[in-house]
């Protein structure tokens, strides 16, 4: 199959979208891809196997997003740009990267006569009720609750394909009224072919405990902030190492400053992937500090199997999903999200505690081995485009 992805933002990089494209060109599909630009990317790129168009996006369609269930400039820009791509090219499906776009799609099914796959990579209308800009007296006017999740009804039952990325996903989009059937769970599990991380570890006498990902308020790391704070009384040599970068940096920053924990944490910025694996794999336990929302409860970060594949134990708040691999994995420790208390108080047992920590690290790792990474999802992300493909004959 020709198949046409869209996707919002900038290309690359996105973890998740270059692995579904790798397995189904490996299967023999002709990917393109269709994203914007705001970094003056050229319009047309040919990579390897994949196709790239970009639209460069003013700041005014970017920002006219918040509201695009209820003004058409920004659905009538990604219009204009699928159409000419449609006009140029003959594609035999389009497959939509998360719930925003989903109108695309289902425009295309019917004008066209393709089928339309929907990624939903997230709970959009849960996210939107959580993000900063929807949060304003002008997001909440421009931003209705009500309508998203109307829209997704709509956009859900209109899809011939709906990927999920957990369980727990799926669940809640069959709650919906859809068929269990046509919902493909491709978890954002990672491709551990030819990858080998040597163990490293500095002062064994310091307990280093890693983060790895974006840095926004709904990941928790003020609540990991906090717990430092109360482990300063057991005179306990804890670091807390942070690689990523995000909207909630600088807060965060602030905010070790004013508990006085500044020396507790390395804030290490954005660091290319193997070399965020190397620093990983010279922590004691890795922590994953979400809270609790609709959207993190039923959420699959790429976090939790990098941990679990390096073999370090998993910190983990109690997020539905979070909280049932690593249960089903016996691959870590789960604490109450929104209590610094908790943590500190688990760390405080962990911290003499390496053994057990390092039994718990080599279940996750033979966890991700036994079937819990890419190549078990890349298979039922393959599967589930055949029995498309049949159907559509």
């Amino acid at each position: 199959m020709k198949i046409l992805m869209l996707l919002e933002s900038e290309f690359p990089p996105d973890i998740r979208v270059e692995n579904e494209i790798a397995a189904l060109t490996d299967e023999g599909h002709e990917i393109h891809l269709a994203c914007i630009t705001r970094k003056g990317r050229p319009v047309y790129e040919k990579k390897e196997r994949l196709n790239i168009h970009r639209k460069p996006e003013s700041s005014f369609i970017y920002k006219s997003s918040v509201g695009c269930l209820k003004f058409p400039f920004y659905f009538n820009f990604w219009r204009k740009f699928v159409n000419r791509l449609f006009e140029d090219e003959k594609f035999d499906a389009i497959h939509i990267h998360d719930l925003p776009l989903g109108i695309i799609g289902s425009e295309i099914k019917q004008k066209k006569g393709v089928p339309f796959i929907l990624d939903l990579h997230e709970n959009w209308p849960a996210l939107l009720r959580h993000a900063p800009h929807t949060r304003t007296l002008a997001g909440r006017l421009l931003s209705s609750d009500r309508q998203w999740i109307e829209y997704e009804k709509r956009i859900v039952r209109e899809a011939d394909l709906i990927i999920t990325i957990i369980e727990e996903a799926r669940d809640r989009i069959s709650s919906l009224g859809i068929d269990s059937g046509k919902i493909c769970v491709v978890s954002n599990t990672i491709s551990t072919d030819g990858l080998s991380i040597p163990s490293k570890k500095g002062d064994n006498n310091e307990f280093v405990l890693f983060y790895g990902g974006g840095i926004n308020k709904h990941r928790g790391l003020q609540i990991v902030l906090n717990a430092l704070k109360l482990l300063a009384k057991h005179n306990m040599a804890v670091k807390l190492q942070v690689v990523g970068a995000g909207s909630y940096l600088a807060d965060l920053k602030l905010l070790a400053k004013n508990l006085g924990v500044e020396s507790m944490v390395s804030f290490m910025g954005h660091k290319p992937y193997l070399e965020m694996l190397e620093i990983l794999a010279g922590a004691d336990a890795a922590i994953i500090p979400h809270l609790r929302t609709e959207n993190n409860d039923a959420s699959s970060p790429n976090k939790l199997y990098q941990y679990m594949f390096l073999g370090k134990s998993i910190i983990s708040s109690d997020c539905l999903s979070l909280k049932r691999i690593i249960s089903e994995t016996d691959s870590g420790f789960i604490y109450r999200n929104d209590s610094p208390e908790d943590l500190a108080e688990l760390l405080v047992k962990l911290y003499n505690a390496r053994d057990i920590l390092r039994e718990k690290g080599a279940n996750g790792k033979n966890a991700v081995i036994a079937g819990l990474n890419w190549n078990s999802d890349k298979s039922r992300l393959v599967d589930a485009y055949r029995k498309l493909e049949d159907r559509s004959r």
